[in-house]
């Protein structure tokens, strides 16, 4: 396996720690709203990558963080809590919202067939594990109090820029360029541990501390989830590279700081998904969730597809007629191999996968090798459904499943003019709901000026 190292910048042989053996850890969702199909598109590259090691024949553990608390809208600790925006615009409590996005974010995981870490954990449950790791930075000497709040001193790690490769002066903070304007920081770049003095009154997620009654800042949960989960030393650390500049850089100076070691040996980040006015952005309103995707008639394998045609390390361009390709392309695929007749075991064509995966995850030599077994004449039927049975075990495509609909038009009408009360009421979260329930049954609904209409996916 070779892949591309953030930190030297270079395509490696990848080596793990233990021989066979693998440990990823994997930045999670902050549940405060949908995944947007950006957000979607690193964590199908993540599922690749670690479907591809177990095809390899290395045993793979993977942990991951849900954050349902301390993520600011700026990466440099300005902004609001991403949470209270959200428990605001929906007047939910957090912990409402926490829970719902969470179950949002899972969801939309099985429907891209991606399969679930094997350890999860959520920011909120690990608050003693957070005290510990700021007392022992306190007595090493690399944190400070000022105002309230605990802080890195970003001064007393010398290789703070060694990921990003930036020199500190120019370092863009986070993802939209930020510096922090908080006064009481001793530099602009250095980072909240944890927050006791906040502009929210109204913040609802606090817990008793040393440092006082308050919450953990967001970089600190991922090196605190990661060191309990996996241990001192991981083998790679994935995300998207706008976490490059601030949010891992940010982690490898608390985290080698608390160990006294070298942490993570290849640290491994997906591109964005743009659109023509740039990057998909929460922020900018309007984004594309995978369920809004289904409503517009698209299947989530349709956009997985779309995906898997490029490079996780390219940027890609979405667009509707991108998709309406992908969708045209992957309907026509399904129906050949479902056309298959029953496996017949060979080794054809896998050495040739195998090297596609090897290759930096090359998913899209991997499909040119699925449709080159569908051409091949040599290969008997039962022969390629076999390969490309195996071959979809990495990509994940759902190839040989027949789409069923046992449709119950009473529940489906009666949900519909649920959603609709809801609506006249103003209460937008229960009509979210109910549009999300009838996309899990396969329903589509379109809003228009005689009424609701609804259709099969």
């Amino acid at each position: 396996m070779k892949l591309y190292n953030t930190m030297t910048q270079q395509v490696e042989q990848f080596v793990p720690l233990e021989p066979g053996k693998v440990k990823i850890y994997t930045c999670g969702p902050t549940v405060y709203n949908y995944a947007h199909i950006g957000n979607l598109r690193t964590y199908v590259s993540e599922d690749i990558l670690v479907r591809s090691l177990r095809f390899l024949g290395y045993e793979v553990i993977r942990a991951m963080n849900v954050t349902d608390v301390g993520h600011l809208e700026s990466d440099a600790d300005e902004g609001e809590d991403k949470m209270l925006k959200g428990a605001r615009r929906e007047r939910k409590t957090v912990w409402q919202i926490a829970d719902y996005y969470t179950d949002v974010f899972f969801q939309d995981m099985e429907k891209l067939h991606l399969q679930k870490p094997d350890i999860v954990m959520r920011a909120t449950d690990q608050i003693d594990e957070y005290i510990e790791f700021i007392q022992v930075l306190q007595d090493k000497g690399y944190a400070y109090q000022a105002g309230g709040n605990i802080y890195y001193d970003v001064s007393k790690f010398p290789d703070y820029t060694k990921l990003s490769r930036m020199p500190l002066e120019n370092l863009q903070h986070g993802s939209r360029g930020e510096v922090s304007l908080d006064e009481n920081k001793r530099n602009p770049y250095d980072f909240a541990l944890w927050f006791t003095k906040s502009k929210f009154d109204d913040q609802e997620m606090k817990w008793d501390s040393p440092f006082g009654r308050g919450y953990p800042g967001w970089h600190l949960e991922c090196s605190v989830i990661s060191l309990k989960a996996l241990g001192e030393q991981l083998d790679i650390h994935c995300g998207g590279v706008d976490h490059i500049s601030t949010h891992h850089t940010n982690e490898i100076a608390q985290t080698e700081s608390y160990t006294g070691r070298k942490w993570v040996n290849y640290w491994w980040h997906a591109e964005f998904l743009i659109t023509d006015e740039g990057r998909m952005s929460k922020s900018k309103g309007g984004f594309l969730s995978l369920s809004r995707l289904q409503e517009l008639g698209y299947d989530p394998m349709d956009y997985k597809y779309f995906l898997l045609g490029s490079h996780y390390r390219k940027q890609l361009m979405f667009s509707d007629e991108g998709m309406d390709s992908a969708r045209t392309a992957y309907q026509k695929l399904k129906e050949r191999t479902l056309a298959l007749e029953e496996a017949i075991e060979t080794e054809a064509y896998l050495d040739q996968f195998k090297a596609a995966l090897a290759d930096d995850l090359n998913t899209a030599n991997a499909l040119t090798l699925l449709y080159a077994v569908l051409k091949d004449d040599s290969l008997k039927s039962g022969e390629k459904r076999y390969i490309i049975q195996q071959m979809d075990t990495v990509l994940g495509l759902d190839l040989f499943r027949e789409k069923e609909h046992d449709l119950d038009v009473e529940t489906i009408e009666r949900l519909i003019a649920e959603r609709n009360a809801a609506k006249s009421e103003k209460n937008w979260a229960r009509a979210d709901e109910i549009r999300q329930q009838l996309i899990d049954m396969g329903i589509s609904i379109m809003d228009g000026k005689d009424g609701t209409t609804w259709k099969v996916n």
